[in-house]
């Protein structure tokens, strides 16, 4: 045969072979479970769920001091150190505060331990009691983690909540939850200190000592009646005054966690240390070659559970942790002076956990770059981009070999600086990353992108999406801690008997499904179920398909809450229960994408308000339907709408941005709202997914 030939068609043959192989791997299997008949699945690898992959270990605490014991002289938690802070001034005259910062200082796994049995000693001999709450309230830091796993040493349950959190629901976190010790940072001890008074149980309060920030607290000793400390003394107290450990057990409760909360008050997540020991040690068996070599940037809120479950997981592998802010993350970060470097660029990081809101701005920022370069720039910027994305997809046309390191050479190894140069794998989780920002990040940085479903109440453990799966918008098998079971839901029109996949409301069990809700009883077995065989299930209300392969999308959520971008929950049925009060507003369907940042709307109108508007404007039209497409009558629609928010006091991002106005009313017979006039979203959203899809152009 032509040697030409043979050449030709070749890769075609190898790259059709090499598909079909890669479509053939079942990721998850089918496996017999109890509770409500569904469709189940678990990790292709093991046949029950994980709950330790070390023998004795059944605790954080007893995984954190094996691991001390097996590294004592390797860097554990790394701080930068502080050299200046600066304020400079923009253009239109504001000040910036900006930051000097200088390498990373270390502390060694032993030093780490040392430092830990210290301060749990204190904590007792500043008069915690065993049967009392710690609290963290502060940004993410070693003096976390430290604090943490010292409550840990002493079987202390430590509540936790975000840095950011309001003053009202920081109020009833604490004191739902009787805290007597709060350990915290400076900034946060004055957000205490102004709400002293509506704390019923508070007693100590221990602050964490910062660098260029003054370290004088007696103001706050004045302002209320706490014992106030300073991290460093309780360490120095402990240390000449030790107090034996306490260890706690696999079902003791380590963290009561206080999430955002997507509607009124936040509700306390009950997780044992045996719920976090499973999802740590499943994720320990998913990245690949994790070790004691690997580096990790920390910057993401330890107060959730995606950044405490990863840091458990570096822990466990003996791998370093560096501390950074996304305020300071790269080089040309909000608070980093001018010549100064970011965290990343400094630290190097081989592993980092990324929300998808910062893995789009870093997307937006190198399209940005490229396109104000322009020329053969940005030519070889596309031309490379395309090559690596055939061969991503399974082409062998793509770019391999020697062309893929000449494409790292000349283009992407200054968008792999941007995040140190040498970050070898990616967790994504917390909300949805779009296709298009997962590909991106994939080729440019040449990592692969682990993208993990999972919620506070699974202890982030759901699923997770493996390191040799090139495809996206999926959020990969069950990992080896849980068992994944769609369940029926007529209402919505999701069924497990539905071609070609399998879909249902997402249902998770496992020895990481957490106890329940801190004294809330009512909502705890609204959404945990304990089946006839003993396993432990959590209803998401998430809607989600099987893949073939047994892997999961995310396709729906059962509830009309939906989480945007930036981390906002939008309840669609509120906001439209506000805006439907306007004139022009016959009914409404108020549409949230979690890629989006925003939500858009699709509004029937109220015929006679809005031509009886026309007329008085001047306004000429043929017909509704064409009054509905002139620019003036959405414009005033849309004003109506923001006027009714703001009379509700919604918040900015609850409003719609865009609006659709439609002529034709939405009745029973047309299928798109119920007998009883309730809106089908699901219905809508296919009837208008045009519509729908431009006003998000």
């Amino acid at each position: 045969m032509n040697p030409y030939i043979v050449g030709a068609f070749l890769p075609i043959l190898l790259s059709l072979i090499f598909q079909k192989t890669k479509g053939r791997k079942k990721r998850g299997l089918p496996v017999d479970v109890g509770g409500e008949p569904g469709y189940a699945l678990r990790n292709y690898r093991f046949d029950a769920p994980v709950e330790s992959l070390w023998e004795g270990v059944t605790t954080i605490s007893e995984l954190f001091e094996q691991s001390c014991k097996k590294f004592p002289d390797k860097p554990l938690f790394g701080t930068r150190k502080f050299i200046a802070k600066e304020s400079e001034k923009s253009h239109d005259g504001r000040s910036f505060e900006k930051f000097h910062l200088g390498d990373y200082e270390w502390l060694s796994y032993v030093q780490a331990f040392d430092t830990i049995c210290n301060f749990a000693s204190g904590l007792i001999q500043l008069g915690h009691k065993k049967e009392e709450r710690v609290a963290i309230f502060a940004d993410t830091r070693a003096q976390w983690q430290i604090a943490l796993q010292a409550c840990f040493r002493q079987n202390l349950t430590v509540v936790t909540m975000y840095a950011s959190l309001g003053e009202e629901a920081l109020c009833h976190s604490l004191n739902e939850t009787e805290v007597t010790t709060v350990i915290c940072g400076q900034k946060e001890l004055k957000k205490l200190i102004d709400i002293s008074g509506q704390l019923d149980t508070v007693k100590r309060v221990i602050w964490i000592n910062e660098e260029g920030i003054s370290n004088d607290t007696s103001q706050f000793q004045k302002a209320a009646s706490w014992t106030v400390s300073s991290f460093v003394e309780v360490e120095k107290l402990g240390k000449e005054n030790p107090v034996e450990a306490n260890l706690p057990l696999s079902a003791d409760i380590a963290v009561i966690m206080y999430t955002s909360g997507s509607t009124g008050l936040p509700k306390g997540v009950m997780m044992s240390h045996g719920n976090v020991l499973a999802t740590v040690a499943a994720v320990m068996t998913i990245v690949p070659g994790l070790g004691s070599k690997d580096v990790y940037l920390a910057y993401l809120p330890l107060a959730h559970i995606l950044e405490l479950a990863a840091e458990s997981v570096m822990i466990a592998a003996g791998a370093s942790i560096g501390y950074g802010s996304p305020l300071t993350l790269t080089d040309t970060a909000n608070k980093i002076k001018k010549g100064t470097k970011g965290d990343a660029s400094v630290l190097g990081p081989t592993l980092m956990t990324a929300v998808p809101a910062i893995l789009d701005r870093i997307r937006d920022g190198v399209r940005k770059n490229v396109n104000a370069k322009g020329g053969l720039a940005k030519k070889l910027f596309d031309v490379g981009y395309s090559r690596r994305f055939a061969a991503i997809n399974g082409s062998w046309f793509g770019a391999w070999g020697l062309e893929k390191l000449l494409w790292d050479f000349l283009v992407f190894s200054k968008v792999r600086a941007v995040l140190g140069g040498d970050v070898r794998f990616l967790l994504s989780g917390g909300a949805p990353l779009s296709g298009d920002t997962q590909r991106f990040i994939n080729i440019c940085l040449g990592a692969p992108i682990g993208q993990g479903y999972g919620l506070t109440e699974t202890c982030a453990g759901g699923t997770f999406s493996e390191y040799d799966d090139p495809s996206v918008g999926r959020v990969g098998p069950p990992l080896p801690c849980s068992f994944v079971k769609l369940i029926d839901w007529p209402e919505g029109g999701y069924l497990t008997t539905d071609s070609p996949m399998p879909r249902g409301e997402i249902v998770i069990g496992g020895p990481n499904v957490t106890p329940g809700y801190f004294k809330n009883e009512e909502k705890t077995k609204e959404v945990y179920k304990l089946d006839e065989r003993g396993m432990r299930w959590f209803y998401t209300g998430d809607i989600g398909r099987f893949h073939p392969d047994g892997c999961l999308e995310i396709i729906d959520r059962k509830k009309d809450i939906v989480k945007l971008q930036h981390g906002e929950y939008v309840s669609l049925g509120k906001v439209e229960a506000a805006l439907i009060v306007s004139p022009y507003v016959e009914n409404i369907m108020l549409h949230a994408d979690p890629f989006h940042s925003y939500c858009v709307a699709l509004v029937t109108v109220a015929s006679h308000a809005l031509e009886s508007w026309a007329q008085k404007q001047g306004i000429t039209f043929s017909n509704l339907s064409d009054l509905c497409q002139k620019e003036e009558a959405v414009k005033e629609v849309h004003a109506s709408l923001v006027k009714a928010a703001r009379e509700s006091r919604l918040e900015k991002f609850e409003i719609p941005s865009r609006i659709k106005l439609v002529s034709e009313p939405w009745t029973p017979e047309s299928g798109l709202v119920t007998a009883a006039l309730k809106l089908k979203r699901e219905a809508l959203r296919k009837a208008f997914t045009e519509e729908l899809s431009n006003l998000y152009a």
